[in-house]
């Protein structure tokens, strides 16, 4: 048995507007992205860097990571999410004060770790004593430390 429907069976149809709509440009100044990359840090973070590798820099932090290159060209500062990575470029050799890496949140680790092994890019998965946290851990081309993990959303 069906039960009686109280709607009828004939098609719906629109209510014609009252006014026509008509989109407008919106003219406010657009906000740009945020970059997909956060230094684990307090502050801007300053390493070494050998003269004559600013190419290689910049494919890596920019290219690979994820950072934007700040102007003027011709100093080497890339811009993360939250601070600066400045570079003091000098003569070599380079001596380094201590080997502590400088922690790196990206989006995916899955994905970096994709385009590491595709770049040929040694590294080391290094796991927490924490359950379900990891890291990868490599060199960039100026020979400093760097410990990749994903930026997890709360």
């Amino acid at each position: 048995m069906n039960a009686p429907s109280s709607q009828s069976d004939a098609p719906i149809e629109l209510i014609a507007p009252a006014d026509s709509f008509r989109a407008v440009a919106d003219r406010r100044p657009r906000m740009a992205e945020p970059l997909p990359v956060k230094l684990v840090t307090i502050d801007h973070a300053t390493l070494p860097a050998a003269a004559g590798l600013e190419i290689q820099l910049d494919d890596f932090y920019v290219g690979l990571l994820g950072f934007q290159r700040a102007l003027p060209l011709e100093s080497l500062i890339y811009h993360a999410e939250n601070f600066d990575l400045i570079f003091e470029v000098i003569e070599p050799p380079v001596q380094r004060d201590s080997l502590r890496a400088l922690g790196i949140e990206v989006p995916s680790l899955a994905e970096m770790e994709q385009q590491l092994i595709a770049r040929e890019i040694p590294y080391t998965r290094q796991k927490s004593l924490q359950p379900g946290q990891e890291s990868l851990l490599l060199l960039d081309p100026a020979g400093n430390w760097l410990q990749l993990t994903e930026c997890r959303a709360i």
